[in-house]
């Protein structure tokens, strides 16, 4: 790889503005196919963070090109985030094509905001001959910034003061980098971190999102991809662990829906963290379409990392059980009281109240939001008082669950405003001490009558995994998932965010004899 040689060359925009791009070139005279990520996290990083350097792909024999988007990094131009993207997308693929290099062929790549760069175009913009977007998705809201209702306050905030940083590095502002960079550094930003915004980028989309998820009516933005650009090959690659898995699985049914034949790709592999083998398989997928000889790739159309078997198995949507939650009133207090059974027959109508003190709010661990992302043993978290465990008896034979999982329970609340923030565990048989959180789920109800039953529906993060003959399914329920998300102060009139003294104690009961935990499958059809 040392014949690899780059360069910077700028495109100038139909409105003058100059974006910079570095280009990477394999030895030889070329011309070759291109590889295009267009990120807003500076060209020379390259989203090497989770991707093999632009250098690696040019000795496969492929022209790089990683564009600063406009206001960020070498490029002119205000940054206003995804907004921007779809006319210049389209202004970039049409400047790629004609490098002297490029042989007429593109691929594109990259994750999160570099993820969604590569499907929002104007109408009428010729699609690229494949793409790989990873971890994004097309909705603001629920692929972007919030879950159930709450704002992913650790990501969130972090991920936008992020881009305050870099927005005070290019006016110079030394002061606000520091002052950005010691909250991140001390963690003060997740209780500081909403004032930071709004004095260093109240124009920012983290900002704006997290202001919206307090609105009453909020207006939520989604974006739409060209059906010709859905219809091009798509590679889409998702994380169990990843927030922006609901985003990739809408777009493989988005996909299909306009007459594409997309593959699905999702792994053991958190946001940042990726799984071994991640690279040669987009690699093998950019030869299958871009080389002259197309390369046979053997990749199923769906291939998923089962969480617990540690392999890879083809989707395989069999019906799964339905389990009710019971308790006798000690589900908190003790873990071993409560239990998941797979009949509602239990007479009675037994209630569990389970009290949220914000003083000590139970921690989110482990999982897609949190931040100590990935596999996790939640059994000290179980044990606590403040959290409500169900488990169920030892499976009788091995039981796969694939899905999407969904809790339904009725709840009252002596506060009008309070959150639900669920975990699924599996206990390992004959292991002790151990919980291992499989997926992670939270819903916020605000504007609450006190008092008053209602059915709540909390949806967990999609999940594949395999329980072997017996181990036990837990599901465990909280008031809070710090700091994963805000914490809810009771009060409408407060925004959800660090503990402060504005924070009440919330008692929430939990109403068993109607509840169900089923499973709803990861695909539509």
């Amino acid at each position: 790889m040392n014949s690899i040689r780059y360069r910077d060359e700028d495109l100038q925009l139909r409105d003058g503005t100059l974006l910079k791009s570095r280009i990477w070139s394999p030895q030889g005279d070329g011309p070759w196919p291109v590889l295009l990520m267009r990120q807003p996290y500076g060209r020379e990083i390259a989203s090497t963070i989770t991707y093999a350097h632009p250098s690696w792909w040019a000795s496969k024999g492929y022209l790089v090109v990683i564009q600063d988007v406009r206001g960020q990094g070498g490029s002119e131009g205000e940054f206003s985030g995804f907004s921007q993207e779809a006319s210049d997308t389209g202004q970039t693929h049409d400047w790629v094509r004609s490098l002297p290099e490029c042989n007429g062929l593109i691929g594109t790549y990259g994750f999160s905001y570099q993820g969604l760069t590569q499907l929002i175009a104007e109408g009428g913009t010729t699609p690229p001959d494949c793409i790989i977007p990873a971890m994004t998705g097309l909705s603001e809201d629920e692929h972007w910034s919030c879950e159930g209702g709450a704002f992913w306050w650790h990501l969130g905030i972090g991920w936008g003061l992020q881009l305050a940083a870099q927005k005070a590095q290019r006016e110079k502002n030394w002061a606000a980098w520091h002052d950005i960079r010691e909250s991140l550094e001390s963690k003060k930003y997740l209780h500081n971190g909403h004032d930071l915004l709004q004095k260093n980028d109240p124009e920012g989309m983290a900002y704006r999102w997290l202001n919206l998820s307090s609105s009453k009516t909020p207006q939520w933005k989604t974006h739409e991809p060209l059906d010709s650009w859905l219809r091009t090959p798509l590679l889409l690659i998702g994380g169990w662990w990843d927030p922006h898995l609901k985003g990739i699985l809408n777009l493989f049914e988005k996909s299909k829906k306009a007459g594409g034949n997309p593959k699905l790709l999702i792994g053991p592999a958190t946001h940042l963290q990726w799984w071994e083998g991640a690279q040669r398989t987009q690699l093998d997928f950019f030869d299958s379409h871009l080389k002259e000889k197309n390369k046979e790739i053997h990749l199923p159309q769906i291939n998923l990392w089962n969480l617990s078997t540690k392999s890879w198995e083809l989707s395989v949507q069999d019906k799964t059980p339905t389990w009710t939650l019971h308790s006798e009133g000690l589900a908190s207090i003790s873990h071993l009281e409560g239990c998941l059974v797979p009949k509602s027959d239990l007479e009675g109508n037994s209630q569990v109240d389970l009290v949220h003190d914000p003083w000590r709010p139970v921690p989110a661990i482990g999982g897609h939001l949190s931040d100590t992302a990935g596999e996790a043993n939640r059994f000290k978290v179980d044990i606590r008082p403040d959290v409500a465990v169900f488990s169920s008896d030892p499976i009788l034979k091995d039981l796969r669950l694939e899905g999407i999982p969904i809790l339904f329970l009725e709840t009252k609340c002596d506060r009008e405003s309070f959150d639900l923030f669920v975990a699924l565990s599996i206990i390992p048989s004959g292991v002790e001490n151990t919980a291992t959180q499989l997926s992670t789920g939270v819903l916020r109800i605000a504007n609450y009558e006190q008092g008053t039953k209602s059915t709540r529906q909390i949806k967990l993060q999609p999940v594949l995994a395999t329980f072997k003959e017996g181990d036990r399914l837990r599901i465990s329920i909280s008031g809070s998932g710090w700091p994963a998300i805000g914490i809810n102060p009771g009060q409408s009139q407060y925004l959800c965010e660090g503990p402060s003294p504005h924070c009440l104690v919330t008692t929430i009961s939990l109403l068993l004899s109607n509840s169900k935990l089923k499973f709803e499958s990861l695909f539509s059809s």
